[in-house]
């Protein structure tokens, strides 16, 4: 067995990452059309295209590695996902939709954000100063994203859900 280094844990995890922003950006287009508010809809779609420029970001600090741009299977991001999918589903046509959305969101936000603090963390660790750079970049877009969805619900979702079916 090859020894388990800061170096193959960073490259593990850039691996996860990858996989991960990929599929949101797949899943990003549904919540869209789900979503009731126009601003929530138009939120999504930002993010979305914040999310393409993420993905090349991680493909150059592929590069920056030496490493291919492959994902593995994320399984945490998988359950995120099928539980916002649940939200779509179940709360479809009700006032409490786009709050759930929005929470959903936010997990997805928040297990990006824990990522890329790790890996920009551990990009300094292992002195990759410009993947640092190009993973914190990503980093503040998640933290701002999260912040507008807390926004968002704090305006007008969470109220909205109130109302009676």
């Amino acid at each position: 067995m090859a020894d388990k280094t800061l170096e193959t844990l960073f490259h593990d995890t850039l691996k996860d990452i990858y996989y991960a922003e990929r599929k949101i950006l797949k899943a990003l287009p549904k919540m869209a059309r789900g979503a009731d508010a126009p601003e929530l809809k138009a939120a999504f779609e930002k993010h979305r295209e914040e999310t393409e420029g993420q993905i090349e970001r991680l493909e150059q600090v592929f590069e920056i590695i030496g490493k291919p741009a492959r994902g593995k299977t994320c399984d945490a991001i998988e359950g995120i996902l099928a539980e916002g999918d649940e939200i779509l589903e179940e709360y479809k046509g009700t006032a409490a939709l786009d709050a759930g959305l929005i929470a959903s969101a936010q997990a997805v936000e928040h297990y990006e954000i824990t990522r890329y603090g790790t890996l920009k963390r551990w990009a300094l660790v292992l002195g990759l100063d410009d993947a640092a750079a190009l993973l914190d970049a990503t980093l503040q877009e998640e933290s701002a994203t999260d912040e507008g969805l807390t926004a968002l619900a704090d305006s007008s979702a969470n109220a909205k859900a109130l109302e009676p079916a």
